[in-house]
């Protein structure tokens, strides 16, 4: 492994361990050559995922990204990292196990939205409202009077999350 601070290939691994939910391996190493510490993460990876972009780009898939997307749209959020970690788990399981390896943007996109939805209302706004371009508005309106309304079964919608602290 490659240390980010001076380049050298030659890093030990200090500590070995899995992550909380044991989907990855967390490594703390050290590089001799400048002292610099740093943490990697080796996930299982099914198969190479290649993103087709809606402009026709083939892209691979960066789970790092997805990560950061959905982070930006909990930013401030009361979520529990560990939630978190477990949708976005299951995003990439889903897009591993339903593709031949090639997935598009708007699969991605609309896995992302499900998830939000069922984690928090106002993240999924907020992604929402980039994932689909809002323009004005309405557009926000809409979206906000979709979730006021119903459960897709029908339902009238039970509140979710935890209440806020004074």
């Amino acid at each position: 492994m490659r240390c980010p601070y001076c380049g050298s290939l030659d890093t030990q691994v200090k500590d070995s361990r899995p992550t909380d939910d044991a989907s990855a391996i967390r490594r703390r190493r050290v590089c001799p050559d400048c002292g610099g510490r740093f943490t990697t993460f080796e996930r299982v990876q099914l198969r190479e995922l290649v993103v087709l972009k809606r402009s026709g780009r083939r892209v691979p898939f960066d789970r790092d990204k997805l990560q950061r997307s959905v982070e930006v749209a909990l930013r401030k959020r009361p979520v529990e990292p560990e939630r978190v970690e477990r949708m976005i788990n299951g995003i990439v399981r889903q897009l591993e196990s339903t593709s031949d390896g090639e997935v598009t943007s708007e699969a991605v996109g609309e896995l992302v939205m499900e998830g939000l939805k069922n984690l928090d209302d106002v993240a999924y706004v907020r992604f929402a409202s980039v994932y689909k371009d809002f323009r004005e508005a309405k557009d926000f309106e809409d979206i906000v009077g979709q979730l006021a309304g119903e459960d897709t079964d029908g339902a009238p919608k039970a509140k979710r999350g935890p209440a806020r602290e004074p």
